[in-house]
């Protein structure tokens, strides 16, 4: 045994300054053998069009409502929303308020937002021209949601394959838009101004700026004039990445026209990579963190970013379990960082579909 402590080989605790919570890495145990679950690695090649998919231009969806024969993304309200804005009113009382057993009514609106026409596409084989159209589409959306009086956030998130329990293949995300702020995305903003406070300066633009100058760039995967791609240092699943504004950016309607093309590139670019790295249709939860649109500027303090959490371990068949210690302790994973982040810069940016038929 070395009597030098080495990352690639030693147990140790990285701290995650969005969330403040800490995650143990231990990458000796990269090499225990595997007789766990594995999933299907052989996925039916999909049709362009699916006259039995809800989401397909001139379909009829669940709800007897047919689709437009749309060109290009195209948004709609969910027809099975997780919250609503027609239902009463609910507060609590102050004595309910004191209480162990604290509940509070959550009004909102749900939408879904098809990427593309064609049912066998997914960002990884899209072009970034046919990409800047879902930002677009992003940006719109926020705008929209932002003058609705009792919105006051906007969640925009997709979930990429059934192992993500995605119920429709056909190219979606989704938008949830809720009175409150949720947990997630309040804890990293109050972290942020946290930050800002403590050093007058925002969390994720030294991070970037850290991470983008760092000798070597060891968890870069890729990058642009606009945004950097990286494994966070405090990443819990294998392959997790999050792409950063490397400006101060606060949401994605205060994009120009030039940081909404390097963001369908860095996003075309990082999903064609999880894709080559074991040549399927790699599945993942991805979702933008940004400004709430409850009309306070929280002193600048929040930063645009995208959270890529893909649970893919050892290969298409091998995904990562959050369980036991995990669950009952905190966040484990045995890949480092720097490792995984490696392993997706050694991927290529052609679509290994395409590099099939060369």
């Amino acid at each position: 045994m070395s009597d030098e402590f080495q990352f690639t080989q030693h147990s140790h605790r990285r701290y995650n300054p969005l969330t403040k919570s800490w995650v143990l890495c231990s990458p000796h145990r990269t090499q225990r053998p595997w007789q766990g679950a594995q999933e299907s690695a052989n996925a039916p090649a999909l049709p362009e069009y699916d006259p039995k998919c809800y989401l397909c231009p001139g379909n009829t969806r669940a709800n007897g409502e047919t689709n437009p024969a749309y060109k290009t993304t195209y948004a709609f309200p969910n027809d099975f929303p997780a919250v609503k804005a027609d239902q009463p009113e609910f507060k609590e009382d102050e004595e309910s308020a004191k209480g162990l057993l604290r509940v509070t009514g959550v009004r909102g609106q749900c939408h879904v937002i098809c990427f593309s026409p064609a049912h066998n596409l997914t960002i990884a084989e899209m072009s970034e021209q046919d990409i800047l159209p879902v930002v677009k589409q992003w940006i719109k959306c926020y705008e929209d949601m932002a003058k609705v009086d009792y919105i006051n956030h906007v969640q925009i998130f997709e979930n990429k394959g059934s192992a993500m329990g995605c119920s429709n293949p056909h190219p979606h995300g989704q938008m949830w838009c809720t009175e409150d702020v949720p947990e997630e995305p309040a804890k990293e903003i109050k972290a942020m101004a946290e930050y800002r406070q403590q050093n007058n300066a925002c969390l994720l633009c030294d991070y970037a700026k850290l991470e983008t100058t760092t000798q070597g760039k060891p968890r870069v995967v890729c990058e642009n004039d606009s945004f950097a791609c990286v494994v966070p240092f405090w990443a819990v699943w294998p392959f997790e990445t999050m792409v950063v504004s490397k400006r101060h950016v606060t949401s994605v309607s205060k994009l120009d026209d030039v940081q909404q093309k390097d963001l369908a590139n860095i996003l075309r670019r990082i999903a064609c990579r999880y894709d080559n790295l074991f040549q399927c249709s790699f599945p993942y939860s991805m979702g933008i963190h940004q400004a709430p649109v409850d009309g306070q500027d929280h002193n600048g303090d929040t930063h645009l970013h995208i959270h890529f959490y893909p649970p893919l371990l050892r290969s298409a068949t091998v995904k990562k379990f959050l369980v036991g210690f995990e669950m009952m302790g905190e966040p484990q994973r045995d890949l480092t960082p720097e490792q995984a982040a490696e392993r997706l810069r050694s991927c290529s940016e052609v679509h290994y579909k395409k590099q099939q038929k060369l």
